[in-house]
């Protein structure tokens, strides 16, 4: 029993430490390590066993890392507090499986082989982060997001290459070790080893060059001035439709003031118009109309709005551009809504579940990505989480914009670390599609992240329920419009995630041969044992 709790001990502190390595924490460092405890824990262990070892850590990440969203669900789903915690551990009992799968193969596979563990914990943890969706996207690789160097890979393999490389060096390490201690792997060949070594150096030094070309292009490429508009309006305060007036001028006021400092384009966040816009109307409200976005303003805005059709039940939650002479350039339609936050699941079937969730809004489904024309240049517009979707990038990169644009409302969240892990999660679209990205948010974090991933600028984050009527923040800075070259993330996707798939496929076939010509080459020794 002392042992089990020891094992169970080192697979939370493994745990731990991912938290730790994650915004806002920040100790990117304790990623290179964090699984050494885990490993330890199951090494010599059944399968079944590894397994659970495994959840553990993985519940252990998730009940850290999205510690925020029981407050989230008491706050604004109205459900009691025992409801929103247990809905909370489903969550990050099912968002553990990585951890689950990553244990349970290692323990599998070196109790049939002996393999080394950099062989194979980084094909393993790959494959398990690619085959699971999750609710809140989550990468190991976001520990690393302030890491330039670290992440010029993902232009080639996505937030998975940056975890297969945590991986190696967690794998490799735990080589090291066992072979100080005399373990299992003090014996053969150092090859895997000295391999993974090789790799983890070739993809840092890819990284300082590939930093180098990015940073040359980015200087060459034309620029614009782009301001964001960060209000820091509540959301009780937002739906307040008395408020309305009040939150329209005061955007047109910042944005005013970005337009006489040089802005060229201007960026309000998510929802920030407060009133909804009938779906035929093409261009902006008549003068003396309280709706007119253009009181002062001579620069082209993007902006989110709800969006709406006499004919259709449900409002679209939209981003919107409005030209200088007053008509809308283009719309787009949020795609991916968010579960009981957008949309309730068989909603027209059970209408009790409007009931369950008062808060929750039931928003039509966008069908298609779209660009925005400034002049020649194109602008990809996406919303909210959106700009945590790889897969959403890469059809947005089909359209070959020249800079993406993100409106954002994380004023569900307050001062939590979600809107930290938001924008780390969003810096890995910049580097796969190498093009700069504004975000503009309501409550913060704004941000300007450039075509290698640095965080050019951005904004603190504010809770309007803990400091409210907060002076609202606004961004000024230049952009590259970078050319609207294809990256091979942007065209092939996760294949390098599905190479590591077909990989532990190998592996596992190889241990089961070796599992099956055992018994043969037992029975061939025993009879010549008889005969000699």
């Amino acid at each position: 029993m002392i042992a089990v709790l020891w094992r169970l001990a080192f697979s939370a502190a493994s745990g731990v430490a991912i938290v730790l390595a994650t915004a806002t924490f920040d100790l990117w460092p304790l990623a290179w390590v964090a699984f050494l405890p885990l490993f330890a824990a199951v090494r010599g262990q059944s399968t079944g066993r590894a397994w659970l070892y495994g959840w553990a850590a993985g519940l252990v990440v998730n009940l850290g890392g999205f510690y925020w969203v029981p407050q989230l669900l008491l706050r604004f789903g109205h459900i009691p507090l025992p409801g929103s915690w247990a809905i909370f551990t489903l969550l990050a009992l099912y968002q553990g499986l990585p951890w689950a799968a990553l244990a349970a193969g290692l323990a599998w596979l070196q109790g049939r082989k002996g393999w080394s563990t950099v062989l194979l914990a980084p094909p393993l943890m790959t494959a398990a982060e690619l085959l699971t969706p999750m609710v809140f996207d989550w990468y190991l690789a976001i520990t690393q997001a302030w890491i330039p160097p670290v992440i010029q890979v993902a232009e080639f393999t996505g937030p998975l290459g940056v975890t297969f490389l945590i991986m190696v060096s967690n794998g490799l390490l735990d080589d090291v070790l066992r072979r100080r201690r005399g373990g299992p792997a003090a014996g053969g060949s150092w090859r895997p080893q000295l391999a993974g070594a090789a790799l983890l150096l070739a993809a840092l030094g890819f990284g300082f060059v590939r930093l180098h070309q990015v940073e040359a292009q980015w200087q060459q490429a034309p620029k614009l001035r782009v301001g964001t508009v960060q209000g820091n309006v509540g959301i009780v305060e937002q739906l307040d439709a008395t408020l309305a007036a009040r939150h329209h001028a005061l955007h047109l006021r910042e944005s005013r003031k970005l337009q006489a400092a040089g802005a060229e384009l201007i960026v309000w966040p998510e929802s920030a118009y407060p009133y909804a816009i009938e779906r035929t109307r093409e261009r902006d409200f008549p003068v003396g109309d309280p709706r007119r976005l253009q009181r002062g303003l001579h620069v082209p805005l993007i902006f989110g709005a709800m969006s709406y059709s006499r004919w259709e039940p449900y409002p679209y939650n939209s981003a919107y551009m409005v030209g200088r002479d007053g008509r809308f350039l283009g719309r787009y339609d949020k795609n991916y809504l968010l579960v009981f936050g957008e949309h309730i699941p068989f909603y027209e079937h059970f209408p009790r579940f409007r009931r369950w969730f008062p808060a929750a809004s039931n928003l039509a489904r966008g069908t298609r990505v779209t660009t925005f024309p400034l002049g020649a240049t194109r602008i990809g517009p996406m919303i909210c989480y959106e700009d945590l979707l790889p897969a959403f990038g890469r059809r947005l990169a089909a359209l070959h914009p020249q800079l993406l644009v993100n409106l954002t409302n994380d004023a569900w969240f307050g001062a939590t670390a979600e809107p930290a892990q938001h924008l780390a999660l969003a810096v890995f679209r910049s580097v796969e599609l190498r093009l700069d990205l504004v975000r503009a948010v309501g409550t913060g974090v704004s941000a300007i992240i450039d075509a290698t991933g640095r965080v050019r600028a951005k904004t603190p984050v504010v809770d309007p329920a803990v400091t409210p009527r907060t002076a609202p923040t606004t961004l000024l800075q230049t952009v590259a419009l970078m050319p609207p070259r294809a990256t091979v993330y942007a065209r092939f996707g996760d294949v390098f995630g599905y190479a590591n798939l077909g990989l532990v496929a190998l592996l596992c076939l190889g241990a089961l041969q070796r599992s099956a010509g055992r018994p043969k080459r037992n029975a061939t020794k025993q009879r010549r044992g008889r005969t000699g």
